[in-house]
C-alpha cells in the first residue's frame, strides 16, 4: 500500500460526524480550593526555579512605586515642585507602607469580585444542569 492509500484508508466517506463538546476541566465548586498557578499570573513574571527570589523582588518594589505614584497624584497634586518637597521628607518605609495598604485594599476588591463571579457562574452552571419541573395547570 502506498502512503497515499494508507492516509485514505482512515477515511469514512458517508458517515455523520459527532460534534465535538466542549469539554470543561473538572472545576472545584469551592473558590478556596482552587489550585494557584504563578505561571498564569497576567502582570508578573516568575522564571521557573527562581518564584520566592521574585516574589521578594515583587514585595519589595511594587508598593514602594505605588506609595510613590499615590504621593505624586493625591498628595502633591501632580506638581513635581511639591512632590521634591514631600518626597525628600518621607522615608522609604513609610512610602512603602502607604503603597502596601493601596495594593492590599485593591487585591481584596479583586479577590471579592473574583469569588462573586464565580460563584455566580456556577449557579448558573448548576441551574442549566438541572432539567426544569414541569408545571401542572389546575
Amino acid at each position: 500500500m502506498d502512503p497515499i492509500e494508507e492516509i485514505g484508508s482512515s477515511i469514512d466517506y458517508g458517515q455523520p460526524v459527532k460534534k465535538r463538546g466542549i469539554k470543561h476541566k473538572n472545576r472545584n465548586n469551592n473558590y478556596m480550593q482552587q489550585e494557584v498557578d504563578l505561571k498564569k499570573t497576567p502582570f508578573l513574571f516568575f522564571p521557573p526555579g527562581k518564584e520566592m527570589l521574585f516574589l521578594v523582588i515583587y514585595f519589595v518594589t511594587l508598593p514602594y512605586i505605588t506609595g510613590l505614584i499615590f504621593l505624586f497624584f493625591y498628595v502633591s497634586e501632580g506638581k513635581a515642585s511639591t512632590f521634591g518637597a514631600v518626597s525628600v521628607d518621607s522615608n522609604f518605609f513609610l512610602v512603602w507602607t502607604i503603597g502596601y495598604e493601596l495594593l492590599a485594599a485593591l487585591i481584596v476588591m479583586i479577590i471579592v469580585k473574583n469569588a462573586i463571579m464565580f460563584s455566580i457562574r456556577n449557579s448558573s452552571r448548576a441551574r442549566h444542569r438541572q432539567p426544569q419541573k414541569k408545571r401542572r395547570r389546575h
